[in-house]
């Protein structure tokens, strides 16, 4: 994931986030909602700067943001199917994506930006993704989940 702030975003850059989180999204929701038996369970990842709007992040947010609209509206359309649409939006997690990059005083000051103090595990996302697709998620629709220690 490249980052710049938005005076310094290039159409390139802008193209290619659209076709990753954006395009890609919608793709695969598409096929989900065409394929999908009555009573399943779609899930969505967006990212946790949407709330937090961190400067660098307005063209990835952007595209987050919409993923986050997308699987509402698509909750709605499949009214009558049983069949829930959530987005899962991590904060900093402690995978290579997030840490590539990155100094460790950003590391630092980004696991210190939640109550909790610390980066979240990929077994913390992983366990919200599973709870949405699991029987006690079932009466969760057309909601955003930010798995991210409070911070936004």
């Amino acid at each position: 994931m490249q980052l710049a702030s938005l005076a310094e975003s290039s159409d390139d850059l802008f193209d290619r986030t659209i076709d990753t989180n954006l395009k890609g999204t919608f793709n695969t929701l598409r096929e989900a909602a065409r394929r999908m038996q009555d009573g399943g369970r779609i899930m969505t990842l967006s990212s946790s700067v949407v709330g937090a709007k961190l400067p660098s992040y307005g063209v990835y947010a952007a595209t987050k943001a919409a993923v986050e609209v997308m699987g509402d509206i698509l909750s709605k359309e499949l009214r009558g199917r049983n069949i829930t649409v959530n987005s899962v939006a991590p904060g900093p997690t402690a995978t290579a994506l997030f840490l590539d990059g990155k100094t460790d005083a950003q590391i630092e000051a980004l696991s210190k930006a939640n109550p909790l103090q610390r980066l979240g595990q990929p077994a913390d996302i992983a366990n919200t993704v599973s709870f949405l697709a699991g029987p006690d998620g079932g009466w969760i629709n057309g909601q955003t989940l930010r798995a991210n220690g409070g911070m936004v």
